[in-house]
């Protein structure tokens, strides 16, 4: 018999919906979800990326970044504004709401890794994420990211 609840797929599964959840209590605050979180991250290591760029980044589908910037647009943190090259494409900014919202929502981001990864040693943090890299097709991975 086929033992689901010690699969790969089901664990990993498991832990991503544990992850977003302590991150969802982190954020609740702003009225942000962990997904809006992770393009307003993006734009804080890049202002001013497209829609495209924004979802070949996060690699999510096109339809669903549109909606989430729709709903970020929503709440003052980014803007759109027309592309210099692109009459048809339009580049996301943050706002002034969305650049002050770095620190605090950094923050709520390392409580929510602190939390996610209590049980777990500092060497077994880098190892998880060297494999989550690999798992996720980055097989050539030589220097391990710090969050």
């Amino acid at each position: 018999m086929y033992d689901i609840e010690n699969s790969i797929g089901f664990l990993i599964s498991k832990g991503y919906q544990r992850a977003w959840a302590i991150m969802r209590e982190e954020i609740d605050r702003y009225d942000l979800t962990p997904p809006q979180f992770a393009l307003l991250a993006f734009l804080w290591q890049q202002d001013g990326m497209t829609q495209v760029e924004l979802s070949e980044k996060g690699q999510i589908d096109r339809t669903t970044v549109g909606g989430l910037i729709d709903r970020l647009v929503k709440n003052g943190c980014v803007e759109r504004r027309q592309h210099p090259q692109d009459r048809r494409a339009y580049k996301i900014h943050l706002t002034d709401r969305g650049r002050e919202l770095e620190e605090p929502l950094s923050d709520c981001a390392r409580v929510a890794l602190d939390r996610f990864t209590a049980d777990l040693s500092e060497s077994d943090v880098t190892e998880l994420r060297r494999l989550l890299l690999i798992l996720r097709g980055e097989r050539r991975v030589y220097e391990i990211p710090s969050c």
